[in-house]
């Protein structure tokens, strides 16, 4: 690491910091509409984003600081392992084209927002409702979390904060102020501010990625001298060279399948595609999104190329910060530095907003206040965005770095149990809704004791998100154990309620709403914020 703080691209890394600022306030004023008080315009930009936005918006929203610093990090520390982030996003898309437009048409028919309105108004339940929107909640802090510790990792690889010994006030101030630009933004403009700086954020990764894949490799003489010394590496360490041991295969797989079932329960991942105009443009989306995934095996290679760089850090975190900061010119680390950041700011801003909305329409106005006025409830949603980030920020300053990767696993844990009655719902009304909310506890449960008894080099619980099978042996994803229990509760509870005749709950939708476009909605982009909420 370079002694003091490396001024060229500190400098560079400020102006594209401040570019991003300006257009973040600037987006207030994008397409703005006649009535901005409304969840429908600060939440989900007025449901008005094209093909275009939607794909950088969403890519933005899901190719993250996570994507730079903790993937490459993780191969960087295991070995081809840390890959398990390029098949799950390939699983990914085949999924969400067969139920995200089926989402998108029956929440722009009724005014859905989130998730969670749409289990409410599908299974006549504000008790499963509720235990949806507690979970998308949840499982978003440690996310938003690992975001500020991407910026964090750029900002001590360039010298910013002082040392160890330094006051904590001086040590975490940029940090501070990155996080105040980021809440003040995100309060003025809502979702259009992520919308319009996703441009600049995946303009830069795309540089970046194309310029480290092939300057690094020349010099570091070329690719077999990297996976050379990656092999080495992971031999000499008993980790069984760059393919994993057998042992770890079910693991390997296990979890690239979780994650793919998990991704696009996110509450940020539908806030995202909620936010486009038709349901065309989620269809096309779902075909070009992919370059993404071409993109992320391109970035996961940097973690064999810091190894091969000699790169040593204490903090797997640091590795590609460090790696940029070693192989590039100062200007264009600044470069590489701005990606990574920008590439914080964007999804965390939309996860804070999606988590927003979440308390507001699913806690805040189903249970504390049924007649908050659309007003009201943008007020709300802006206020929470606030905390959320607060929260976040509390967890970087206060706890380990290296356990948000953990944390943010923990969540997809988590966000799992919300696959039964988000997608089950959209294709089928079988489902029970008891049987539903028992099925996302017993997971719940499951998954949260089973990642607490996981332990690691540096944690004594909450250690990692795999462990033995039960009924099987093998080592695998928690999550996938705990979202096959679910099921299984959900569809043995349902044959024994519906055995017993217990009271189902009213579905407010119908057939025709599933497949309904935007010139057949109910609920047009086009009407006052207050009739688009008059379904809640």
């Amino acid at each position: 690491m370079k002694d003091g703080v490396n001024g060229v691209a500190l400098g560079v890394f400020i102006f594209f910091f401040l570019a991003v600022t300006v257009m973040g306030f600037l987006a207030a004023r994008w397409r703005r509409p006649d009535n901005e008080h409304s969840l429908d315009e600060w939440g989900l930009g007025g449901r008005s984003f094209g093909t275009w936005v939607t794909w950088f918006l969403l890519g933005g929203d899901l190719y993250t600081a996570y994507t730079f610093v903790a993937v490459p990090a993780a191969i960087y520390a295991a070995g081809a392992a840390g890959f398990f982030a390029v098949p799950y996003t390939i699983l990914v898309y085949p999924l969400i084209f067969t139920f995200l437009p089926r989402l998108w048409s029956v929440s722009h028919k009724h005014g859905y927002v989130t998730t969670s309105d749409f289990v409410r108004g599908r299974f006549g339940s504000k008790g499963l409702s509720l235990a949806v929107a507690v979970t998308g909640i949840l499982a978003t802090m440690p996310y938003i979390a690992l975001q500020l510790v991407g910026i964090q990792a750029v900002l001590d690889v360039m010298g910013v904060g002082g040392g160890e010994n330094t006051n904590w006030f001086v040590k975490d101030l940029p940090l501070l102020i990155a996080f105040g630009v980021l809440a003040a933004y995100t309060y003025s403009s809502g979702l259009r501010a992520p919308a319009l700086i996703a441009f600049v954020k995946d303009t830069l990764i795309y540089i970046v990625i194309a310029v480290a894949i092939i300057y690094i490799p020349i010099k570091l003489g070329g690719f077999d001298e990297i996976f050379k010394a990656a092999s080495d590496k992971y031999t000499a360490a008993g980790a069984g060279g760059l393919v994993p041991a057998q042992a770890g295969q079910w693991t390997y797989a296990t979890l690239a399948l979780g994650s793919a079932l998990a991704l696009f329960m996110y509450p940020h991942s539908i806030t995202a595609t909620l936010s486009s105009r038709s349901r065309e443009v989620i269809r096309r989306n779902t075909t070009i999104l992919p370059l993404y995934s071409l993109m992320l095996g391109l970035l996961a290679l940097l973690g064999f190329m810091a190894i091969a760089a000699g790169v040593k850090v204490t903090n797997g975190q640091l590795a590609i910060p460090q790696l940029f900061e070693n192989m590039f010119p100062d200007w264009f680390a600044g470069v590489a530095f701005a990606a990574i950041g920008i590439g914080a700011l964007v999804p965390a801003a939309i996860m804070s907003i999606a988590a927003a909305n979440l308390f507001t329409r699913n806690i805040y106005k189903d249970f504390i206040k049924p007649d908050a006025t659309p007003q009201q409830e943008t007020r709300v949603s802006k206020l929470v965005s606030l905390l959320v980030k607060v929260g976040a920020l509390v967890f970087v300053l206060t706890m380990d770095k290296t356990v948000a990767i953990n944390f943010q696993l923990l969540g997809g844990i988590w966000i799992l149990q919300t696959f039964p009655a988000l997608v089950g719902g959209l294709f089928t009304r079988w489902f029970h809704r008891w049987a539903l909310l028992g099925g996302w506890a017993v997971g719940m449960l499951y998954g949260t004791l089973a990642a607490y008894g996981v332990a690691s080099p540096t944690q004594k619980h909450f250690g990692g998100s795999s462990k033995e099978i039960p009924g099987i042996g093998e080592i695998g994803y928690i999550g996938l154990t705990a979202f096959v229990l679910n099921v299984v509760v959900s569809v043995v509870l349902t044959f024994a309620l519906r055995a017993f005749n217990a009271p189902d709950g009213v579905d407010e939708t119908s057939p025709e709403d599933y497949t309904a476009d935007a010139g057949d909605a109910g609920v047009e982009t086009e009407l006052p914020p207050a009739t688009a909420g008059s379904t809640h």
